[in-house]
């Protein structure tokens, strides 16, 4: 019995210092393959931030006679030199404020039902799986969908309109997801001492629960944004412009009550769309043009990701658990 419980060799100190060694032995060898994993995220880090600097130098250094000031307050023209990009920054900026103001609230506001107020049942699930396994949906579906729902159902026609709800669509499951891990990356404790103090769940989630998760919540809002802004298929499909010399109304009137929605109806381009018409130009001045507009809507995708991680530091130095 005694030799059953303390191994063969009957010694109960000799069995404790083998165990204490094997421990020793596996703890010496988790350590190493934490540290070999770390290299390879490291390396791989590196190396992806690498290829992402010699694509943006390439771009930058075959159009760098196009960083002009009339490249950016220019229409586009059949002459390369004379071209520009202004109604496509002007049409990307109009389509992304439509894709955030239709995306992000309700994109935030089924993340908190799902969290906080979503009964766990099946029917919660199915919609938990479909809402991840949208995200990972080809974009040119999200277009299809768009042709047939808001062009010709709702009648929006190629508009501006069309595009932000397009793009809305498109980046709605991302802005789910991220929100979701925001909410729940605040601890349970928070919520459990408001109930204890009589809150009620809406005062939980106001007062506790978003804005702990306001950093998260930004961030992947930002994030889903920089994806939405180098998308073509989507607004290819709808029918954007590839050649326009003209801007749409302008969102500003000098009479009450200020603010005009008639810039929603009108036709647009936007960067990635007059990238590909130059791109697809034999002359080889459209393909400075085409590298220029390519390094400046990298750029801006660059910028909208650094907003999102100074936010998201910004936000978790305010937090203390």
């Amino acid at each position: 019995m005694n030799r059953q419980a303390f191994g063969n060799s009957g010694d109960p100190g000799a069995t404790t210092m083998m165990t204490v060694e094997g421990m020793r032995r596996g703890l010496a060898r988790r350590k190493v393959l934490d540290q070999v994993f770390v290299l390879i995220g490291l390396v791989v880090m590196l190396a992806c931030l690498m290829i992402l600097a010699v694509l943006f130098i390439d771009l930058v250094r075959d159009g760098w006679e196009r960083f002009t000031w009339d490249f950016f307050t220019h229409f586009a023209s059949r002459h390369a030199e004379r071209a520009g990009i202004l109604a496509a920054w002007v049409g990307t900026t109009l389509i992304m404020v439509v894709t955030a103001v239709c995306a992000v609230p309700i994109g935030v506001a089924a993340a908190i039902y799902l969290e906080e107020y979503a009964p766990k049942n099946w029917m919660t699930a199915i919609i938990e799986i479909n809402v991840t396994n949208l995200a990972g949906v080809p974009s040119i579906v999200f277009g299809l969908l768009a042709l047939g729902l808001f062009v010709y159902q709702f009648d929006l026609g190629q508009s501006i309109a069309a595009a932000g709800l397009t793009l809305a669509l498109l980046i709605l499951p991302i802005v789910i997801v991220a929100t979701r891990e925001a909410i729940r990356s605040v601890p349970n404790a928070i919520r459990e001492a408001a109930y204890g103090l009589g809150a009620t769940r809406w005062e939980v989630t106001k007062d506790h629960v978003l804005p702990y998760s306001t950093g998260g919540i930004l961030t992947g809002m930002i994030l889903g944004l920089s994806r939405a802004i180098g998308e073509t298929a989507p607004i290819i499909t709808i029918g954007a412009l590839s050649f326009i010399a003209f801007l749409p109304e302008s969102p500003f009137k000098s009479e009450f009550p200020f603010i005009s929605f008639g810039w929603l109806n009108d036709p647009f381009t936007a960067m990635p769309i007059q990238m590909f018409n130059w791109v697809s130009r034999p002359d080889q001045a459209f393909q400075a043009n085409a590298a220029a507009a390519g390094a400046i809507l990298l750029g801006m995708t660059l910028i909208m990701n650094g907003v999102a991680i100074w936010i998201r530091y910004r936000f978790r130095k305010k937090i203390s658990w």
